[in-house]
C-alpha cells in the first residue's frame, strides 16, 4: 500500500551508487570507510551498506551502540566529551576510543581495559563554507593543537583523527591540506598504527577525481605507514532520499506561498541552521514561481524560492531532494507537528514503511 504522506524515502538503488564508489576507495587506495552515524543512523538499510563499508564512527555513546548492535564490524566511539560511566560501557564493545582533549585521554585512559586509543588532531587549516561548521574557529574545543604535548603521548596511542573538511568537493583543496598535514605531522603519523581523515568529503559526486583521490590516499599511507580511514556520512547518502509532502494550502501575499504537510524545522532542521534551501526533485523547474513553507508556527519556517514546471494546489506532491543526511538524526517534534513515516525502496523495487510514528511517541518524547 502506498504510504500516506509525509514520508523520507530511501532508494537503496540509489545508496548502492554510492556504497560501489566507497568500495571502488578502498580496493585502488587501501582506506577503509566507517559510517558516520552522526550524519545518518536510518539503520533499516544497514545490511546493505554494512556489505560495503568496514564499520561505523560515534559522537556519543548511544550511537557508537547503535552502530555496535545494528551495523557490527569496526566500531570506532568518539565524543567531544565522555563520561567516566559512559567510557566504562562504550570499552565493553568498542574497538578504538578517540578521545577529544589530552585532559580526557589522561583521565579516563585507564577505565578502556586495553582498548586501541586515539586522539582527535586540530591541524589549524579546515574547508568549509560555514563558520558554524568549521573545526578550526578560532577558540574551537575540537581536537588538540600543541604538538610537542602530542609527541608526548605518542606511546599511548594507536592513531589518531583528523576531521578538517566539510562538504568539500574540491580535490585540490584536500590534496593540499593533507599535504601540510603530512609535513607539518610527518613524525607523530610514523608512529601510528592508523589516521582518520575524518568525513566531509564529497568524493561520491558525479565528476569528482576518484583514481587521483584513490592515488593521494594510497601515497599518504605508504608514506607514514598508517591505514587510513575515512568517515563518509554525506558521501554515502547523498542523493538516496527524499521528502515526499502533500501541500495543504496556498496563501498568496505578494508571491503564491505552498503550504506543505512537513516542517523546515523538525523535519530537515539542517537547512535552517545554514540557511540553505532543499532542492526540488518533483515537480520539475519551469515558470511557476512559488515559495515553499513548512506548516509550523515559526514566521522563518520557509524551504524557499521556486519556480516550478506546475502550479500547486492542495493535494499536490512534492518531493524535497537529500533527505538523508542530517535530516532523520535531526527530526524533532516541534508544534507537536506529525512525524514523518521512514520508507525505503528496496533494491527489489518493492516499497517497504518501515517506520510510522504516533501521538504515542510525541507523548513519550515528553515527561
Amino acid at each position: 500500500m502506498k504510504p500516506t504522506t509525509p514520508y523520507y524515502l530511501i532508494d537503496e538503488k540509489k545508496l548502492l551508487r554510492n556504497l560501489k564508489i566507497i568500495k571502488q576507495v578502498r580496493d585502488l587506495s587501501g582506506a577503509k570507510s566507517v559510517l558516520a552515524l552522526k550524519c545518518f543512523s536510518t539503520w533499516s538499510v544497514f545490511p546493505l551498506m554494512r556489505k560495503y563499508m568496514d564499520g561505523t564512527t560515534s559522537s556519543s555513546l548511544p550511537e557508537a551502540r547503535l552502530g555496535y548492535e545494528k551495523f557490527g564490524k569496526e566500531v570506532h566511539a568518539y565524543s567531544v566529551g565522555f563520561t567516566r560511566q559512559e567510557i566504562r560501557e562504550v570499552s565493553t564493545f568498542a574497538d578504538m576510543v578517540i578521545f577529544n582533549s589530552l585532559s580526557q585521554l589522561k583521565r579516563l585512559a585507564p577505565e578502556t581495559r586495553g582498548l586501541k586509543l586515539g586522539l582527535r588532531v586540530n591541524p589549524g587549516i579546515s574547508h568549509s563554507h560555514f563558520a558554524l561548521a568549521d573545526p578550526a574557529r578560532r577558540y574551537s574545543r575540537l581536537g588538540v593543537t600543541n604538538q610537542t604535548d602530542l609527541m608526548k603521548v605518542a606511546s599511548r596511542l594507536s592513531g589518531i583523527m583528523f576531521h578538517f573538511n566539510c562538504e568539500n568537493d574540491e580535490f585540490k583543496s584536500f590534496a593540499s591540506t593533507l599535504d601540510q598535514i603530512g609535513l607539518k605531522y610527518g613524525p607523530l603519523l610514523k608512529k601510528m598504527e592508523w589516521v582518520s581523515l575524518g568525513g566531509g568529503l564529497s568524493f561520491t559526486k558525479a565528476g569528482y577525481p576518484l583514481h587521483q583521490f584513490c592515488r593521494k590516499l594510497k601515497q599518504f599511507s605508504q608514506e607514514f605507514g598508517v591505514q587510513i580511514y575515512l568517515e563518509p556520512g554525506e558521501a554515502a547518502i547523498t542523493g538516496c532520499a527524499e521528502l515526499v509532502t502533500t501541500v495543504l494550502d496556498v496563501v498568496h501575499n505578494e508571491s503564491d506561498v505552498a503550504i506543505l504537510d512537513v516542517s523546515m524545522e523538525a523535519h530537515m532542521l539542517d537547512h535552517l541552521i545554514y540557511r540553505t534551501s532543499p532542492k526540488v526533485n518533483s515537480p520539475g523547474p519551469g515558470r511557476h514561481p512559488v515559495m515553499l513553507a513548512g506548516r509550523s508556527c515559526l514566521a522563518g519556517d520557509v524551504f524557499g524560492q521556486y519556480s516550478l514546471k506546475t502550479r500547486l494546489k492542495p493535494g499536490s506532491i512534492v518531493r524535497l531532494a537529500d533527505a538523508a543526511g542530517y535530516t532523520m538524526v535531526k527530526k524533532n517534534w516541534f508544534n507537536g507537528l506529525p512525524m514523518p513515516s521512514i520508507c525505503v525502496r528496496r533494491l527489489n523495487g518493492k516499497l517497504e514503511t518501515v517506520r510510522r510514528f504516533s501521538y504515542k511517541d510525541y507523548l513519550e518524547s515528553l515527561s
